[in-house]
């Protein structure tokens, strides 16, 4: 495994030209090399397992069966199979954004030796990153929608007819954010030890366990946390089969404008990154 990835990087830096190494276009074209070199990570992670990468959705499934089975009768739930399909939904998703986030903090850490000693850009390890969580969520979200289509058999006809917009705000908006907690995790080296903490109490705090109205007065809490604003459209999309568009389209802007700007930013601390790791 080992020896492919470092055949497709040093192809890849024979073909592409460093000076070029940096923005969209770049990401475009050196797309199949990104894409597969995070394959690579994920069969390396399993490689001597039976199940292989289905244990990506099969450990995700198993959390959601005892988290639905635990909470919905603490919180004494009416309908427990209901609750079992808004919590496995919502956890799966939280888990690709949670992973996202805290995962970038020590990215150029993890990568010091290549970033010196290579002339890859730094964005092409960002975008290694964002698609190895890009694949694990797939196939994560893939087996648990199977799963609860045996609940709710409406969950598939939804998935495929109002999910689109929704789930690619959520991919969109995970990439810029693993540029942005990648170079503020170089940048500080606090910062790593911070965003989990941080992001257990946002999970904590954010209606995914249980019903917004939960929240009573609190609600506000919900509706200024971004990483549920995210979250919960894909989660609708597939449970009720709807979308607001007007606001789905204001947040795709939104986050191409979001991700331009954190391009400009790695581009320009391009060369400070590596004396921060």
């Amino acid at each position: 495994m080992i020896d492919k990835k470092n055949k497709i990087l040093d192809l890849h830096l024979r073909n592409v030209s460093p000076a070029k190494g940096f923005g969209l276009l770049y990401a475009i074209r050196t797309s199949r090399a990104w894409w597969y070199s995070a394959w690579l990570r994920t069969l390396a992670r399993f490689s001597r397992t039976y199940f292989g990468s289905f244990w990506l959705g099969l450990s995700n499934l198993f959390s959601v069966a005892i988290l639905g089975s635990v909470y919905g009768i603490v919180f004494k739930i009416p309908n427990p199979w209901e609750y079992i399909v808004y919590l496995g939904l919502g956890y799966t998703i939280w888990g690709f954004i949670s992973l996202s986030v805290i995962s970038s903090c020590a990215l150029f850490f993890n990568r010091r030796d290549q970033l010196i000693n290579n002339s890859l850009p730094s964005i092409f390890y960002c975008l290694e990153e964002w698609s190895f969580q890009v694949q694990t969520f797939a196939q994560s979200f893939g087996i648990v929608l199977i799963a609860l289509s045996f609940i709710s058999p409406a969950i598939l006809f939804n998935t495929v007819s109002t999910i689109w917009l929704p789930l690619a705000n959520l991919i969109l908006f995970c990439f810029w954010m693993t540029i942005l907690m990648a170079v503020l995790g170089a940048r500080f080296k606090d910062f790593g030890q911070l965003t989990p903490i941080i992001m257990q109490l946002t999970f904590l705090v954010s209606p995914i366990l249980y019903q917004k109205e939960g929240l009573g007065k609190a609600k506000l809490i919900a509706d200024l946390n971004p990483f549920y604003r995210i979250l919960e459209p894909v989660r609708s999309s597939v449970i009720e089969g709807s979308v607001n568009l007007n606001v789905e389209t204001i947040t795709l802007l939104l986050n191409i404008f979001a991700i331009f700007l954190v391009c400009i930013l790695l581009k320009r601390l391009r060369y400070h990154i590596p004396f921060w790791v």
